[in-house]
């Protein structure tokens, strides 16, 4: 499978309802980035539980 972004291969794949989106990597890091700086993640954070050791 390749990626959805580009024409690589696909190193993650997601599955639902029958219907397979594929990722790169690289694209991977991209996209969770992104949504990593949404206000929608940071709502969430508030309501979940996290223990980030750093």
């Amino acid at each position: 499978m390749e990626c959805h972004y580009c024409e690589s291969g696909a190193d993650i794949v997601v599955e639902r309802e029958g219907i397979r989106v594929g990722v790169c990597e690289r694209h991977f890091r991209e996209q969770m980035e992104e949504l990593s700086e949404s206000e929608w993640v940071r709502d969430i954070e508030d309501e979940l539980d996290i223990d980030r050791a750093e």
